[in-house]
């Protein structure tokens, strides 16, 4: 029998499932204890109060949905690479440029620069569909 281990690109799954609370805790960031009628989080109702956001905070909150977005991918392509018995240092070094990409991403959406946003989503994507032929023989 062998035994399994948590890889590195594992790990990464488990950061980059995190990544969309972190949006949202941006999004939130100095609002949940400013009271509901100066504007504050309102934890009733809050997928309302994230739509009437605006400037970083929208943008905070768009990046968690695109964030969400790009999961599926990330998730089945890590797997399927391992299944395929892929290299694991590749693997794991692909998994750890896609978590990056990711995280610049977020930064560069909040911050309002598109191109760059732009440009890193798409490294990101062709990082992702390496992962996923990694193992393709």
């Amino acid at each position: 029998m062998t035994s399994a281990r948590f890889t590195i690109a594992y790990w990464c799954v488990l950061v980059a499932a995190l990544l969309p609370m972190v949006c949202a805790g941006i999004a939130k960031s100095g609002m949940v204890s400013t009271p509901k009628r100066e504007g504050g989080y309102d934890n009733n109702n809050p997928r309302a109060w994230l739509a009437r956001q605006t400037d970083w905070r929208a943008r905070a909150n768009a990046a968690q949905a695109n964030t969400f977005e790009a999961l599926p991918f990330f998730f089945a392509a890590v797997i399927i690479a391992h299944l395929l018995q892929a290299g694991q240092t590749q693997l794991d070094i692909l998994a750890l440029l896609f978590v990056v990409l990711r995280i610049a991403y977020i930064m560069m959406y909040v911050a309002d620069l598109a191109k760059a946003r732009s440009t890193i989503w798409a490294l990101a994507l062709f990082v992702n569909m390496g992962i996923l032929f990694s193992g393709y023989r």
